[in-house]
């Protein structure tokens, strides 16, 4: 199988690695770079639990390659804390009670994430479009829209 070096930027750290040409971006993520936020669940692009950032918009790393994140940025799950505080994304899906399980929960804190930097004040209707194409089996999704809220909220500029 053909190997090729890439460099990818992971929450702005520069990564070089040397791949296989079919090796998933889902499983560079987790297994070349040890960052296992990131979750495999379906592999066909149904579920969303491996959704990431790539570029700043929202992609299922188990149908991109990593040879197609060479030169490109990355963001996962794993980088939305930062100096030790969580984004105010996941403090919401905490408050809110936006998870159970939390298989789903990357995939959509990543594409709760892209949604504000869009759109930093959407409608409920708007939430729930850009999470569709994430599947929570527990919570109905009720919570993960009033997390994505409260995290709008907390995002939003207070007046002076």
């Amino acid at each position: 199988m053909a190997k090729h070096q890439i460099r990818v930027k992971v929450q702005g750290t520069e990564r070089a690695a040397e791949v296989e040409s079919r090796l998933l971006l889902v499983h560079f993520l987790r297994e070349v770079l040890g960052l296992t936020g990131t979750h495999i669940g379906c592999d066909t692009t149904h579920c969303g639990a491996c959704t990431v950032l790539l570029d700043g918009q929202p992609v299922k790393s188990c149908t991109v390659l990593a040879v197609q994140a060479d030169g490109r940025e990355v963001t996962t799950v794993e980088g939305l804390e930062q100096d030790g505080k969580l984004h105010p994304i996941q403090e919401g899906f905490w408050q809110e009670h936006g998870l159970q399980c939390g298989y789903c929960t990357p995939g959509m804190l990543m594409t709760g994430y892209a949604l504000l930097q869009a759109n930093p004040d959407p409608s409920e209707a708007e939430i729930r479009q850009a999470i569709s194409g994430n599947l929570c089996r527990c919570t109905g999704y009720v919570n993960i829209v009033k997390a994505v809220r409260y995290a709008a909220g907390k995002l939003r500029p207070n007046p002076a």
